[in-house]
């Protein structure tokens, strides 16, 4: 049935592809164009080939424009994610990317599914930080070409690792299995050495991925016991941010304990994702340095759903407990020192779509203002991602990337939660589950 509202959806997205080039009327009862900037009153958003082209006051209707009226809905930027893993699925166990139901062709397909319901709830720009390099590509690019409808994806693929640690896909397993993983070359992650991992980001490269993600430090839901401090030595780091940046990538480092937030932001990482044990030196040094921090608060709920229901090994339920007892308390200390900080939430780690409750927990947990989290969730996102002058406000001449939600979320963070309408790249999402 899931398959079959898929397909539905993507032909009735195929049918609308030709509308492209027609002009569009989003009639706004407010209008967010810049979350840093106070809203407007009633305002129509003027679309042309996809591209904001003007903003006119009150609800217009310019001849032969198709009207969307969101007359009783905050019309404002789409929201932006930096840290999603689209490719799979939350409440599975860790073992279950190396049963059949997750060839790529599969992941491929279970990413297409993911992308849309993440779009439908909000986000026209995804960060997918992590998942089998080909079928995140081709995920990626079926969404981009308009096969599907979805959001703007960029991929990282593969995420690298030293041996043993967070990415090693033979942690937790038999000798015999890992080893034959390794001689089947399906541990491409895994890398030891300056070399060694200039060259995995030069295949990466090679291949087509838009960033560089790395395991800085351990993390929690692998079954191994290496706990969450620094694993790539700093000369590692700095060999695959250096290559990175060559290859004129942006590189993101999952990092948990202090040590190891501190060795990638020295070795040049552009965004800190987790940041669970940043201190207060690891703080003054990403602020110095304009290191992003995307904390990832809505994995910890993830967390929460799937303990003690024999889904985590003994190792991680252990790392979990000691991540759960930090829970936003990094991301308040750097947004009281000014880091930069983007909207990222870890979906998988939950269930897909709740991605915009991570602007409460901001709030909540971190002592945000509305505002600065809604920033975070849309200019924040679009300049991490090198893409400031292609969306993130509703600014003429922009993508036309935006949505429609009840309430006014530069006060209330549930706002978000309650989407009526989104485009992405001029061209309506389908809502209908």
């Amino acid at each position: 049935m899931k398959l079959k509202r898929l397909i539905a959806a993507a032909a009735l997205f195929a049918g609308s592809t030709a509308t492209n080039a027609e002009t569009y009327a989003i009639q706004a009862g407010r209008l967010i164009v810049d979350a840093s900037q106070p809203a407007r009153g009633p305002s129509t958003v003027i679309v042309e080939n996809g591209r904001i082209a003007r903003i006119e006051p009150g609800a217009t209707a310019p001849a032969g424009a198709a009207v969307i009226d969101m007359t009783t809905k905050t019309v404002m930027p789409g929201l932006i994610d930096v840290h999603v893993h689209l490719t799979q699925n939350s409440g599975e166990p860790w073992y279950q990317a190396l049963t059949p139901k997750y060839s790529e062709p599969y992941a491929a397909a279970t990413g297409i599914k993911n992308a849309l319901i993440t779009a439908r709830a909000g986000f026209t720009t995804l960060r997918d930080l992590g998942g089998p390099t080909l079928a995140s590509l081709a995920m990626r690019d079926a969404i981009r070409d308009g096969s599907f409808p979805g959001p703007r994806i960029l991929v990282a693929g593969t995420p690298l690792s030293m041996i043993g640690g967070h990415a090693d896909v033979t942690v937790g397993l038999s000798p015999e299995i890992g080893a034959a993983l390794n001689a089947a070359n399906l541990n491409t992650g895994v890398c030891t050495g300056p070399d060694e991992c200039a060259k995995a980001v030069h295949r990466l490269a090679a291949q087509g991925v838009d960033v560089i993600k790395f395991m800085a430090t351990g993390g929690v839901l692998d079954p191994g016991a290496m706990g969450l401090e620094q694993h790539f030595t700093d000369a590692e780091m700095r060999s695959i941010c250096d290559t990175a940046h060559q290859m004129h990538l942006k590189c993101a480092a999952h990092a948990h304990g202090a040590k190891g937030i501190m060795a990638a932001v020295r070795a040049g990482v552009d965004s800190i994702e987790h940041g669970t044990f940043a201190d207060d030196a690891d703080i003054k040094e990403m602020k110095a340095r304009g290191t992003y921090f995307s904390a990832t608060l809505m994995a910890f709920t993830g967390l929460q759903m799937y303990m003690g229901k024999g889904l985590y090994t003994a190792n991680s339920e252990i790392k979990a407990r000691q991540t759960l007892d930090q829970w936003g308390k990094a991301l308040g200390r750097a947004y009281r020192a000014g880091v930069k900080i983007a909207l990222g939430t870890d979906a998988a780690v939950y269930p897909h779509g709740r991605n915009a409750e991570e602007i409460g927990l901001m709030v909540s947990k971190a002592g945000m203002t509305p505002r600065d989290a809604l920033v975070a969730a849309t200019k924040g996102g679009a300049d991490l991602l090198g893409l400031s002058s292609e969306t993130g406000t509703l600014d003429p001449g922009k993508s036309a990337d935006l949505i429609a939600v009840d309430g006014d979320p530069l006060t209330d963070p549930a706002a978000v939660t309650h989407v009526g309408y989104v485009m992405v790249e001029g061209k309506p999402i389908p809502m209908g589950r």
